[in-house]
């Protein structure tokens, strides 16, 4: 693929992106690419550059060095054109209006607005459309934000913490109406702190940690890239010192022994005691679980499974902080 024909099919593009307040370094050579029809969820802990990311990517901030595009173009050209809808949790809402009113001004301002009538049923306030916006609750200010993102038929929709004070049901009506806009060939970027959400929805996940973008691929190439897994087991031993040779005993005076030798099953990246419960990160599991048996115990109900992704986020996130330590 030509650079011409890359420029044509990518909806987002960030090219050694630098962005600096003072000494902090909010954005540190970030380079990524979106593509037409891609839901992306873009997780990281506070302070990651997250909100700076999407500023950069709205023209709302420069860069300090870099470049960002938007289907080609600079951001603030593409947004004029209507090719950009954004829902920022920043910025409070118009008083004094009905929800009606503030949404069918952000279709009388959209290139290619959508009917008001049908922005408020995709979104879930037609029932409220009569009530004034300083009157809503936070799940309904939400759901007002998003109807002004897709007030028209913008090709990319960016997303900031959208589900923030939504019910169940009220997620859920959500991310079914952005299912249907990414198979409707828009690009839906996302960021957000309920990576249940990043792990249900999203194609494809991008990590950010100090700037710096630190994994980018499907959810489960982060889980794997993690690189460990979950094994989790009950042990009566716990709670009844050892009482010679049999199931239990261990070859240790009691539970602290026992719970001693447990920290020290090879590859270990956390350990969890609970009662009679242990649950274990281990980067092998294969090797742990055959060191455990070594130590002379009989583990019950035991299971290995793959780490979720929000272990995976902490265990790639934490590794990260260890590096700069």
């Amino acid at each position: 693929m030509t650079t011409a024909q890359a420029t044509r099919t990518t909806a987002v593009a960030f090219e050694g992106v630098t962005k600096s307040f003072g000494q902090v370094r909010a954005v540190d050579g970030l380079s990524l690419r979106l593509n037409p029809g891609e839901t992306v969820a873009l997780l990281g802990p506070n302070g990651a550059g997250k909100s700076t990311a999407l500023d950069l990517l709205l023209g709302l901030r420069n860069p300090d060095a870099g470049t960002v595009r938007l289907f080609g173009t600079e951001p603030r050209e593409a947004i004029t054109h209507g090719r950009v809808g954004a829902m920022l949790q920043s910025g409070g809402l118009m008083d004094g209006v009905s929800v009606a009113e503030l949404v069918k001004l952000a279709c009388s301002l959209h290139p290619r607005p959508y009917p008001v009538e049908a922005v408020l049923t995709r979104a879930g306030i037609a029932q409220i459309a009569d009530r004034k916006v300083d009157k809503l609750s936070g799940g309904q200010e939400q759901r007002v934000r998003f109807a002004l993102a897709t007030a028209g038929d913008s090709d990319l929709i960016v997303l900031d913490e959208p589900t923030t004070g939504m019910d169940v049901t009220a997620r859920q009506a959500f991310w079914s109406t952005m299912r249907e806009q990414a198979e409707q060939g828009r690009t839906v970027l996302f960021a957000t702190h309920y990576l249940e959400e990043a792990d249900a929805i999203a194609d494809r996940v991008l990590v950010l940690h100090r700037g710096r973008l630190l994994a980018d691929g499907s959810s489960a190439e982060i889980k794997a890239k993690a690189g460990a897994r979950r094994i989790a087991f009950d042990l009566d031993a716990l709670e009844t010192p050892g009482r010679g040779g049999g199931p239990g005993a261990a070859g240790a005076s009691g539970s602290g022994d026992l719970v001693r030798a447990l920290r020290g099953l090879p590859f270990l990246t956390s350990i969890d005691v609970s009662g009679h419960t242990v649950r274990i990160q281990s980067g092998d599991a294969d090797a742990t679980v055959h060191a455990l048996y070594g130590l002379g115990v009989y583990p019950r109900n035991l299971e290995v499974s793959g780490l979720g992704l929000e272990q995976a986020f902490v265990a790639i996130t934490s590794a990260e902080e260890a590096k700069s330590a």
